[in-house]
C-alpha cells in the first residue's frame, strides 16, 4: 500500500479479469474448458485492463511466448494463482515457485497469489495440520515471501475454500506466524463462514492482492455445514453477480481505497460450464460486475 490513492482513472485501470470467471480451472473435470483465444478477446472486449494468468495449459507454457500472447489482446499480465504443497516437511515447493516467479518476470507481473494445497486434487475435503505440519507450511509461506521480494514479485496467501488456509482462524495463524501478504478473497472467506470485510478492516496493512467475489449466503452456508461439497455449491451458482449478494463488498473497496490501497480488484466469479455457453455466456455477468466496481471507484 501507498500512502496516497489513486487518481480516478487510474483506480479503474487496476480492474483486472480471472479465465475462472469464464469456467476455465485447474480442477480435473471441473466442466467445459473455453480456449484462451475466446476468454482473453472478450476480456480486451470488456475493456479490462488486465488478467491473472488461469491454469497451467491455458497460456503458452513458456514465458516469453505467454508474455507475447497476451500483448496480442494488449491486456497487461496481473500474475496468478499457484495452488502448492505447503504443510509437508518432505515436499520443496521453491522450483514451482521459481518456475512460477519466471513466468511473472517475463511478463512483467507482479503477484503470486498461492493455494496451500492440501496434496489431493479437487477442492471437496481437506484434513486437519497437526502444530508440526503447520510450522512447516509458516516457514515455507516466509521463505517464498522473501524470495520474491528478491525477484520483484508479491507473494500473498489466498484463503481458499478446500485448502490448508481457508477460514478466519486459518488466516489469523498465518498472519500471526509469517509475513507473508493477504489476497483477500471476498467469496472465499464468506463461503468458509469468516467476514472478509472485517479481516479486511484488521489487516489493511498486510493486503497485497484482492480478488472481488459475492455469494449466495445459503448455499455457502450448505457448504460450511457439510452438506453440500463446494463443487457442487459452484455448479449451483453459489458465486453471484457483484452486489446481489451477501458480502458488502462496496465497504470493502471503499475501506482499501481510503487506506491507500493501490493494487489489482480481480473480478473471478468462479463459474462452472456444462458446454459450450450459448449467446453472450460469461461475459454478460462479468460486464454487470466490471459496471459495479468502475462505478465504486468513481
Amino acid at each position: 500500500m501507498t500512502a496516497t490513492a489513486s487518481s480516478p482513472s487510474r483506480r479503474v485501470d487496476r480492474i483486472a479479469g480471472a479465465p475462472i470467471s469464464w469456467g476455465v480451472c485447474e480442477v480435473p473435470q471441473w466442466g467445459y474448458q473455453l480456449p484462451a483465444d475466446r476468454v482473453m478477446t472478450e476480456m480486451r472486449e470488456l475493456g479490462l485492463a488486465a488478467t491473472e494468468f488461469g491454469p497451467d495449459g491455458f497460456l503458452p507454457e513458456a514465458p516469453g511466448e505467454k508474455a507475447e500472447f497476451l500483448r496480442g489482446y494488449d491486456l497487461r499480465a496481473v500474475g496468478g494463482f499457484l495452488p502448492v504443497l505447503l504443510h509437508d516437511a518432505d515436499h520443496d515447493p521453491m522450483p514451482e515457485v521459481e518456475a512460477f516467479i519466471d513466468g511473472c518476470v517475463a511478463s512483467s507481473a507482479d503477484v503470486m497469489v498461492l493455494a496451500a494445497s492440501t496434496g489431493v486434487e479437487g477442492y471437496d475435503a481437506r484434513p486437519v495440520l497437526d502444530d508440526r505440519q503447520w510450522k512447516t507450511m509458516l516457514n515455507n509461506l516466509d521463505r517464498i515471501s522473501d524470495r520474491a521480494v528478491d525477484r520483484g514479485v508479491v507473494a500473498t496467501i489466498h484463503p481458499h475454500i478446500g485448502t490448508m488456509v481457508e477460514n478466519a482462524e486459518d488466516v489469523q495463524r498465518v498472519l500471526d506466524g509469517s509475513n507473508i501478504r493477504l489476497c483477500v478473497d471476498t467469496g472465499h472467506l464468506a463461503a468458509a463462514g469468516a467476514d472478509p470485510v472485517a479481516i479486511t478492516l484488521a489487516n489493511l496493512d498486510r493486503v497485497g492482492h484482492v480478488h472481488l467475489k459475492d455469494v449466495d449466503d445459503a448455499r455457502a452456508a450448505e457448504v460450511v455445514a457439510g452438506e453440500v461439497t463446494f463443487s457442487s455449491a459452484v455448479r449451483d451458482g453459489m458465486w453471484t453477480v457483484l452486489g446481489e449478494g451477501s458480502v458488502d463488498v462496496a465497504a470493502m473497496i471503499d475501506a482499501l481505497e481510503s487506506h491507500g490501497y493501490t493494487g489489482w480488484y480481480v473480478l473471478e466469479q468462479d463459474l462452472m460450464l456444462s458446454g459450450e455457453p450459448a449467446g453472450i455466456g460469461p461475459k454478460a455477468d462479468v460486464q454487470k460486475c466490471l459496471d459495479y466496481v468502475r462505478a465504486r471507484l468513481a
